[in-house]
C-alpha cells in the first residue's frame, strides 16, 4: 500500500478528517521547497484545531434546542425603530452571564422578543456556556409530568443547571396552582446563580392572572427582576412585516 493511501487511512482512523482536505496542497508545498516539513505539520494542527473548536460550537448550538437559528444581524431594527439597537448588540459581547443578569422581553406578538432572545442564546453557546431554550407551555408541561412520575428532582435539577435558560412566551395561556408553584420552585433554584431569558406577552402588572395568584406572581417576579435588563418592544408585527409589504404591492398594483 503506497505511503499517501496509508496516511490518509491513519488520517480517517484517528479521525483527523479535516486535514486530509489540505493535505495534497502541503505535500506539493513540502516537495517544492515552499514550506518545510515543519511548517507545514503546524498549519495543518492549526487547521484541524480550527475545525475541532467549529464542530464543537455547532454541537454546542445544536443541544441548546433552539427554534431557528437566527443571529442579531439577521434582525431588522429599521422595522423596529423603538428598541434601543446598541443595548442589544451589547448582550451579545455576553457581560450580563458575568454579572448573573436576567433579561426579560415583554410586546405584543410577532414584534420580535423571540427572534432576539435566540439571537442572544445562540452566541452564549457559541461561546460554549451552557444553554438551553424550552417554550413555557413546554417547560410546565415536562415539570408536571415529572411529578407524576415521581422524578421532578431530577428534572428540576436538568432546567435549573444551564447558565442560560430561555423560556419563552410566558402569558400565553393561564397555568393551575401546582403549575405555578413548579415554576416558582424553578425560579428560585435559577435566582442568583444562573441567567435566564424570557419572552412574554403579558405585562407585569397581569402575571397574577397567568399564575392564578398575585403573591405568587410577585414572588416570581421579583426574583425575576432583582439583577436584570426589561426590554419593552412596541411596535407592529415583525412576523407579518412580509405579508403587510406583499399586500401593499397589490394595492398599489390595482390604483
Amino acid at each position: 500500500m503506497p505511503s499517501y493511501t496509508k496516511i490518509i487511512d491513519g488520517l480517517e482512523d484517528l479521525g483527523i478528517r479535516k486535514m486530509q482536505d489540505h493535505l495534497d496542497f502541503y505535500i506539493e508545498a513540502v516537495n517544492n521547497g515552499d514550506k518545510s516539513f515543519s511548517d507545514a505539520l503546524l498549519e495543518l494542527i492549526k487547521i484541524e484545531q480550527e475545525n475541532n473548536k467549529l464542530r464543537a460550537i455547532n454541537a454546542c448550538v445544536k443541544v441548546a434546542n433552539f427554534p431557528f437559528i437566527k443571529t442579531m444581524d439577521d434582525f431588522d431594527f429599521t422595522f423596529q425603530p423603538g428598541i434601543n439597537k446598541k443595548q442589544l448588540v451589547e448582550f451579545t459581547s455576553l457581560g450580563f452571564i458575568e454579572r448573573t443578569e436576567n433579561i426579560l422581553f415583554v410586546g405584543s406578538s410577532g414584534v420580535g422578543k423571540t427572534h432576539l432572545a435566540t439571537s442572544i442564546g445562540i452566541e452564549c453557546a457559541r461561546n460554549r456556556y451552557s444553554t438551553y431554550f424550552v417554550s413555557f407551555e413546554s417547560l410546565i408541561n415536562q415539570l408536571k409530568k415529572s411529578l407524576l412520575e415521581n422524578r421532578l428532582e431530577s428534572r428540576m435539577k436538568f432546567f435549573a443547571r444551564y447558565k442560560i435558560l430561555i423560556i419563552d412566551e410566558i402569558g400565553y395561556m393561564p397555568i393551575d396552582q401546582d403549575a405555578a408553584n413548579l415554576f416558582f420552585q424553578l425560579i428560585a433554584r435559577r435566582y442568583e446563580k444562573h441567567c435566564t431569558i424570557i419572552t412574554t406577552n403579558m405585562p407585569f402588572s397581569k402575571w397574577g392572572e397567568i399564575f392564578g395568584s398575585p403573591t405568587l406572581a410577585n414572588a416570581i417576579l421579583d426574583r425575576l427582576l432583582h439583577h436584570s435588563s426589561v426590554i419593552s418592544i412596541k411596535g407592529p408585527s415583525y412576523r407579518l412585516k412580509e405579508k403587510r409589504a406583499l399586500l401593499e404591492g397589490q394595492d398599489d398594483e390595482l390604483s
